[in-house]
């Protein structure tokens, strides 16, 4: 068998390695690229979904406050989602200068779905005499917008992710939870439990924070 020369040898052994440099540094398929970054679920509500809903706007109000103020309000700094346009809300401005009722809920709890169109039903014999405001205290954005429209309910609603209402008036680890708010931000009650229509809303709200509806 004829040996090659050395240098032959040598010029063969170069080019296998460049080959396999080549090789390894040759782009791969779609298979091997890298993964696509992490979505925040949040960010997959479609406009479509909130089409749906059908929302009304989230509150606005003016930011003046009374001096002193501030230390009878649990739900100062915590800003929330709202869950019509997505933009975020802070709960004390959005709520000042009337009394409210705050409807914590999820999209999972079967006794707040019974309740939500009794919420609505209130809200609209009220007026404007209180805040009717729902907070969703799930992070599951689509699926309480979705939970919503099926159940032809458009008040206004926050998303709460972390309970952070809950935790900041007390409340325990159920749902739903109705806090009835005064006009300078303070808590006047917790109710616990669940609404059994909307003359049960209309007493307990003029019981406790004298709105009459």
């Amino acid at each position: 068998m004829t040996r090659l020369p050395v240098a032959a040898r040598l010029g063969l052994a170069g080019l296998i390695i460049v080959v396999a440099l080549a090789v390894a540094l040759w782009p791969r398929d779609g298979n091997d690229s890298a993964p696509e970054p992490h979505v925040h679920p949040n960010s997959l509500v479609t406009r479509q979904l909130r089409e749906e809903a059908g929302l009304a706007p989230c509150p606005v109000q003016d930011t003046t406050s009374r001096p002193g103020a501030e230390t009878a309000r649990p739900l100062a700094a915590i800003a929330l989602t709202c869950l019509a346009d997505g933009q975020p809300v802070d709960l004390v401005t959005a709520l000042a200068g009337k009394p409210a009722l705050l409807n914590l809920w999820a999209y999972w709890c079967g006794p707040c779905a019974q309740e939500l169109p009794y919420l609505q039903q209130y809200a609209q014999r009220a007026g404007n005499a209180i805040t009717v405001l729902t907070v969703h205290s799930d992070p599951d954005e689509d699926k309480a917008l979705s939970r919503l429209a099926g159940l032809d309910v458009t008040l206004p609603g926050v998303l709460d992710p972390d309970a952070a209402v809950r935790t900041a008036v007390g409340a325990p680890s159920v749902l739903p939870i109705s806090v009835l708010l005064r006009a300078d931000g303070s808590v006047a009650d917790v109710v616990v439990r669940s609404f059994t229509g909307v003359d049960d809303i209309t007493d307990t709200v003029a019981a406790r924070l004298g709105v009459r509806a």
